[in-house]
């Protein structure tokens, strides 16, 4: 991955949070956000 493709997927990233929150507010975010960690946790387990 090159650098310039790593930065529009973390720049999409942020769009992407950003109308989201603009959208539906932050509740769910908690939730996603402990979804991402327990498919990190999954992904280091099957490494």
């Amino acid at each position: 991955m090159t650098n310039r493709i790593a930065i529009w997927i973390g720049l999409l990233i942020l769009l992407a949070l950003a109308v989201d929150t603009v959208l539906w507010g932050t509740e769910h975010l908690v939730f996603l956000g402990r979804k991402f960690f327990a498919l990190l946790d999954w992904v280091a387990f099957w490494r």
